[in-house]
């Protein structure tokens, strides 16, 4: 009899092995002073909420639940959607109030449309192979403001690396490049972040800036190689993108 071929692990299952084997040890790979950009950029989302009187919130791709324990601990109501359910158990485990974490996919997201004055993620896109398809889903649950913290390409690399990525990226030949670069899969594995896809924040712009009234950004990287006019597009690896609506204007705070 001939043997069976064997069906190769898809990104997704891949990623979820890994979060599954390294779920206890999460927070020790995920939340040091190396991820720092994700605690500054909450703390800015917390700033500007006030001003947006922005009171409910979600976090797309949880994980172990800092985001939803940041807000739940300055009292605004926060739930958590996370596929992993061993991160989710993690987060439980560690104090966190059962159910605000809901296990569920950031391509469903399962609430009405306008649930949320404020969404956000933080370095999630970047392990997910179609970023548009969750943005939607975020412009569709959110009514007032859209967060991404996470990874920018053009921020990375050497000086000569990053207007190269710039170059093909404008020139529409980055697909085809990362396509060659990795033999087709289009990912990267790491010890450390497991299965990630080259993004950045920017990728999302256009779509962002059409739902929203406004588009702000902020560096949220501690380590920049080069400060000029061109910032933080060409000099931050990791980027905090702020997506607001006319009611997160001065003139709609006051209303």
């Amino acid at each position: 009899m001939r043997a069976q071929q064997e069906i190769p692990d898809s990104p997704e299952s891949i990623q979820a092995s890994y979060y599954e084997a390294t779920a206890s040890r999460y927070d020790a790979m995920h939340t040091s002073d190396k991820d720092a950009e994700h605690s500054k950029a909450l703390a800015f989302i917390d700033a500007v909420s006030n001003l947006c009187n922005c009171n409910t919130f979600l976090d797309v791709g949880a994980g172990t639940g800092r985001g939803v324990r940041f807000f739940h601990e300055k009292g605004r109501y926060i739930r958590g959607i996370e596929p992993v359910s061993a991160l989710i158990a993690v987060a439980e485990s560690s104090g966190l109030p059962s159910g605000l974490i809901s296990q569920g996919s950031g391509y469903h997201l399962p609430f009405e449309n306008h649930s949320f004055d404020a969404v956000f993620e933080c370095g999630v896109l970047h392990h997910v192979k179609d970023p548009a398809a969750v943005v939607s889903e975020m412009t569709r649950v959110a009514k007032r403001a859209i967060f991404l913290s996470d990874s920018n390409r053009f921020g990375q690399g050497s000086p000569a690396m990053r207007l190269i990525k710039l170059a093909l990226y404008k020139t529409h030949l980055w697909n085809i490049a990362r396509f060659a670069q990795t033999k087709g899969k289009m990912y990267h594995l790491s010890e450390g972040d497991g299965l990630a896809y080259s993004y950045s924040v920017f990728d999302s712009y256009a779509q962002l800036a059409s739902w929203a009234d406004r588009i702000e950004i902020l560096s949220t990287a501690s380590d920049l190689h080069l400060k000029s006019w061109f910032h933080p597009l060409l000099t931050a690896p990791s980027v905090l993108l702020c997506a607001l609506k006319p009611e997160c204007s001065p003139e709609g705070a006051r209303r």
